[in-house]
């Protein structure tokens, strides 16, 4: 019993651990392909809570388009933005007032809890009022299709987690054609160590 109740926990604190894994991969990407500065790839803004304090809230990678000095990276990121924005219906007269993306990255969506579905939503109307395209950039193909579809429209893009496909539903697509950088061949390469690290973690989890 007191195996299983540990585990149970440790689960949780493995999968959001590899979540914040896929965040930083992700970020440092941006930087490293994009010739982003750390402070150029994260955004945050502020809200007013209920009793009137001022809340900090981010999101996990922003690219902004005249951030990048690469005339090329820069047309290819803009003509994304363009791709992106058309595929969720975002009206044409509204697409060219878009100053860039702002990212939420997770491992995979396997939760069908409301209150995280809310709080992207209103941070999804955050990022347009900041004239951002928000996208969801999963790693993983795990997302339940009804959230899937709630979440376009709410006006997201989302990216899964499939090596198929094009730029604008596939994160690898995206990765490899719009940021230059192969990260499915990436977890092709380190897949072995990833996985040893996550099964020693997961045998010492559940050693009573």
């Amino acid at each position: 019993m007191y195996a299983a109740h540990k585990v149970s926990g440790g689960m949780t604190s493995v999968y959001k651990q590899i979540g914040i894994g896929c965040q930083r991969i992700f970020l440092r990407m941006l930087q490293d392909f994009l010739g982003l500065a750390p402070e150029q790839t994260t955004w945050t803004y502020t809200t007013s809570s209920a009793d009137n304090k001022l809340r900090y809230l981010s999101l996990d990678g922003r690219i902004t388009i005249e951030d990048i000095e690469h005339e090329e990276k820069r047309a290819k990121v803009q003509q994304w933005i363009t791709d992106a924005a058309s595929s969720i219906d975002i009206p044409d007269d509204t697409i060219p007032h878009l100053k860039g993306v702002v990212f939420e990255v997770r491992q995979g969506y396997k939760s069908k809890d409301s209150k995280r579905q809310n709080a992207d939503i209103i941070n999804a109307s955050r990022a347009y009022a900041h004239q951002y395209l928000p996208a969801i950039v999963l790693f993983s193909t795990q997302i339940d299709t009804n959230v899937l579809q709630r979440y376009r429209e709410s006006l997201w893009v989302v990216l899964t987690g499939t090596t198929t496909g094009s730029s604008i539903t596939s994160t690898y697509a995206f990765c490899r054609d719009i940021i230059g950088y192969d990260l499915a061949n990436f977890f092709d390469r380190h897949s072995q160590t990833i996985r040893e690290k996550v099964e020693y973690v997961l045998e010492t989890l559940l050693k009573p």
